[in-house]
């Protein structure tokens, strides 16, 4: 794009930032040399997300083939020099690896371009929401099965890890629906209940569950208990836990809630 790139990448030997490194280094160079420049050409650091290739490949290249056409930069994203699209639906020059996504539609290599080419520009002209919108804890993309898989295998050390983006999220046991689930089956009522604020006890616990157990905004979680403002969400919360300082069972009640929340919603 005009400021920015994406790749969609397969790295076996998990070798993804020496790979960046050189990539940008190599063309900071090259840019410098043709344009008789000097210093930093890209600004920050990359953004990398694990994509669970069986859930989301086709669903990702498909939208990052029509970004320029969203953009409105072209009218068709063949038309777009600086793709990848033409390889999987024309000529492949080999600095692509087309196979395994259009492995998907068929077999036969010509018949998969032309399906593929199908769901690319189908979607032309239709609002396509960005799975990106999908992204775990601002670093994985997948199903759930495969969140907690890739979570497993990170290790509590790089969640730890200061520079890790989202680091609460990714900590974070549940959404706040899944508050809500286990919070109305502890005390067998609806969600309606919480959300009118007929049970104001069974709010103030909700709420702090929420903000203990996820890494929504109290103006998010004020929203997802029946419109609450921030502030009123920020006051709930410390009402409940003064309250937590001087009822033990109070404590104990929240601590039962807090077990029942898995790591990741499913």
């Amino acid at each position: 794009m005009t400021n920015h790139y994406h790749l969609l990448i397969e790295t076996p030997e998990g070798n993804l930032g020496k790979i960046m490194h050189y990539l940008n280094s190599s063309y900071t160079t090259y840019i410098n040399i043709k344009r008789k420049r000097s210093g930093h050409l890209f600004q920050g650091r990359y953004k990398a997300i694990l994509v669970d290739k069986d859930s989301y490949l086709l669903e990702l290249s498909r939208y990052l083939h029509l970004n320029p056409v969203r953009a409105n930069m072209v009218e068709r994203p063949e038309e777009y020099l600086h793709s990848s699209y033409t390889a999987y639906i024309a000529i492949n020059d080999g600095l692509v690896r087309t196979t395994d996504l259009l492995a998907i539609f068929s077999k036969d290599t010509e018949t998969a371009k032309k399906h593929y080419r199908a769901f690319v520009e189908g979607a032309l002209g239709e609002k396509q929401e960005s799975p990106l919108k999908k992204v775990y804890g601002g670093m994985i993309l997948g199903s759930v099965q495969f969140i907690k898989a890739s979570l497993d295998r990170l290790g509590e050390e790089l969640v730890q890890r200061t520079e890790t983006s989202h680091k609460k999220a990714l900590q974070s046991p549940c959404d706040v629906e899944g508050v809500l689930t286990v919070a109305c089956a502890h005390y067998d009522v609806t969600p309606e209940v919480v959300l009118s604020g007929q049970r104001n006890d069974i709010r103030k616990a909700v709420i702090y569950l929420m903000k203990k157990q996820t890494a929504v905004s109290n103006r998010e979680i004020g929203a997802a208990v029946g419109g609450m403002s921030g502030f009123a969400v920020a006051k709930a919360y410390q009402r409940l836990t003064a309250d937590m300082a001087k009822d033990a069972a109070l404590r104990n009640e929240m601590a039962g809630m807090d077990g029942a929340m898995s790591r990741v919603k499913g």
